[in-house]
């Protein structure tokens, strides 16, 4: 089977550069898999699982939000964060969740809660609490 090239990059860093066999993630019109010969697209990434496959392995991490290119057998993944599924703690992220729907159980008429960073906090909370089930 012919390979891609996959690049996953933050501000930080490069989470991944390495030839790959399918890459599944998350765009904003749904779930979305690119194989060798697939034709040139962009798509925004959501919150969710970028997972892929060389060989036998699959690998699995946790994408914020972004965008993606697909062109001439390459995949390139800019997103705010990035974290390998193994990697995730999934305590932390179950915590986070009941923060931000304590915030969110709030009276909205409160201007010292800012509801849309909330809202956003518990859509991260749960991606990260679903991805980190599935790294085994």
């Amino acid at each position: 089977m012919a390979k891609l090239h996959l690049e996953v990059v933050t501000p930080e860093k490069v989470m991944v550069s390495q030839e790959v066999d399918i890459v599944v993630a998350p765009g904003t019109m749904g779930e979305f898999g690119v194989l060798e010969g697939h034709v040139p697209f962009l798509s925004g990434i959501v919150p969710g699982e970028l997972r892929f496959t060389s060989g036998s392995q699959t690998e699995r991490f946790l994408v914020t939000t972004g965008f993606s290119e697909v062109s001439d057998n390459k995949v390139s993944v800019l997103v705010d964060s990035a974290e390998k599924a193994t990697k995730i703690d999934f305590e932390r992220a179950r915590k986070a969740m009941e923060r931000a729907k304590e915030r969110l159980s709030l009276d909205r008429g409160k201007e010292d809660v800012d509801f849309l960073r909330a809202e956003a906090a518990l859509k991260r909370a749960l991606v990260r609490m679903r991805v980190s089930e599935k790294k085994a």
